[in-house]
């Protein structure tokens, strides 16, 4: 039995790095192929909402439809996300009535614009963080009928001539159901009718006016800012799965719908993969800076995450790795040609024997060795002997290697990069326990290849 080797099979592709001023967002379509529903949810039209737009990233990475379809924006306004503003050009959730072609958002805005309208989308659902705690009356300043949080909002009450119209009905069903899954009860949901049409100009601005103006049915939901993300995100999920059970999808998911669960899905959803997995980087806990990564020479940097809010940005010295609003690490890269020709390398792990392709990573508890493969060049960051240039063949203990080299920040992940004579091969990383430096050999796990 072999011990675990770990490579992931990043499941969101993004476009080239970009600078943070012309990110554009994504749409990621999970259809069942069986016929149902189709929603359209979106997150992250105000920059500083993270609850929203975590909740609509974990539905792309964590679920999976076996009925209806469910199309995600999780990241439409990704600039403002990345620079945690509510709109870097002003409120994007005010330009639907008019946004002159001059604005900086006016494409954005005209390509969500034709996903609303797409005659595949029957329900809409835009994703907000509110402040305080919507209540019909006042109690006091953070509870009253001038705060959004931990609301569904409807613009009217009903849609006519739409066999899904009854917007109020729908909410207040909706709401019970949430209410039977509350951390506290001061997060009770209630229904907030803006009344949009009977004289809200401000409202009249906004996404989901523009939809109900075009037939859609549309809603705001609001997780409370007093609230933390995960916490958010928790209650964004459950609204929304109650009105997928509600539409008739069907779906499931790889994660329990329990706070906890959720805050671990979101930390732990930060891993990246360059130029097809030739590096690949577990960012949770990463250092404030990593340096001299192995980078391709004359390219742009092409990555695949496993989260649709990661981006990757320029920097002076560099790149910048961004998580939604979090930044994760900034890169100071080295330049080299790359070699595509190694596709594996054979590795002693505690004493077993395993074949590694370039982007795992692997478990070890105590030791490991490269073995020496003829005109490749293997280096250990933070490992050495005097005048040696090949440390391939070598017994690599986790006391030998120096801390301060590891990817993360509790100095367990630790990169093993592969050349050929001058070009970058590729690269492995090597995780210790938790902990300990000298760890003590622990029962052996099955080899498994897991995709995340």
């Amino acid at each position: 039995m072999g011990r675990l080797i770990v490579l992931f099979l990043l499941v969101v592709s993004l476009p080239l790095f970009a600078d943070a001023d012309k990110l554009e967002f994504t749409l990621h379509k999970k259809e069942s192929g069986k016929p149902g529903k189709t929603i359209l949810v979106i997150g992250g039209i105000q920059g500083d909402e993270p609850g929203g737009f975590n909740a609509a990233s974990l539905l792309v990475t964590h679920y999976q439809v076996n009925k209806g379809n469910i199309w995600v924006v999780p990241n439409l306004n990704f600039q403002s996300i990345i620079h945690r503003s509510r709109g870097m050009n002003g409120d994007m959730n005010r330009k639907f009535a008019n946004v002159p072609s001059s604005d900086p958002d006016y494409d954005t805005v005209q390509r969500i614009k034709q996903l609303i309208k797409s005659e595949q989308v029957d329900y809409i659902f835009n994703l907000h963080d509110g402040s305080g705690f919507y209540r019909e009356t006042y109690i006091d300043k953070m509870h009253s009928p001038m705060r959004w949080g931990q609301s569904i909002i409807i613009d009217q009450e009903e849609l006519d001539d739409h066999d899904l119209g009854n917007m109020n009905e729908a909410a207040r069903t909706i709401v019970d159901r949430v209410n039977e899954r509350l951390l506290d009860q001061e997060h009770v949901y209630r229904v907030k009718n803006t009344r949009t049409r009977e004289g809200d100009h401000e409202m009249e601005k906004t996404l989901t006016y523009f939809a109900i103006n075009h037939g859609k049915p549309a809603i705001g939901i609001e997780a409370s800012k007093s609230l933390p993300t995960h916490q958010r995100a928790y209650y964004h999920l459950q609204v929304l799965e109650a009105y997928m059970d509600w539409l008739g999808l069907e779906y499931q998911r790889d994660m329990n719908l329990q706070a906890a669960a959720v805050k671990d899905a979101i930390d732990n959803n930060v891993k990246v993969s360059f130029y097809q997995n030739r590096i690949f980087m577990d960012m949770k806990n990463a250092r404030k800076t990593l340096r001299y990564v192995p980078l391709r020479e004359g390219s742009h940097v092409e990555f695949s995450a496993s989260s649709p809010l990661v981006a990757i940005t320029s920097r002076k010295n560099g790149y910048r790795i961004n998580y939604g609003n979090r930044r994760v690490t900034d890169l100071h890269p080295q330049y080299f040609d790359y070699d595509n020709s190694l596709s594996s390398i054979t590795m002693l792990v505690d004493g077993e024997e395993k074949q590694v392709t370039p982007g795992s990573i692997v478990d070890v508890d105590q030791a490991f060795r490269v073995e020496t493969l003829e005109g490749y060049r293997v280096n250990v960051i933070g490992w050495s002997k005097k005048k040696l240039k090949n440390e391939s063949g070598h017994d690599i203990y986790r006391n030998e290697i120096v801390k301060r080299y590891s990817i993360d920040k509790q100095g367990t992940i630790f990169r093993v990069e592969l050349y050929k004579d001058k070009k970058f091969s590729g690269m492995v990383l090597v995780r210790f326990p938790r902990g300990s430096e000298t760890a003590k050999y622990r029962e052996a796990e099955p080899f498994v290849q897991q995709s995340g």
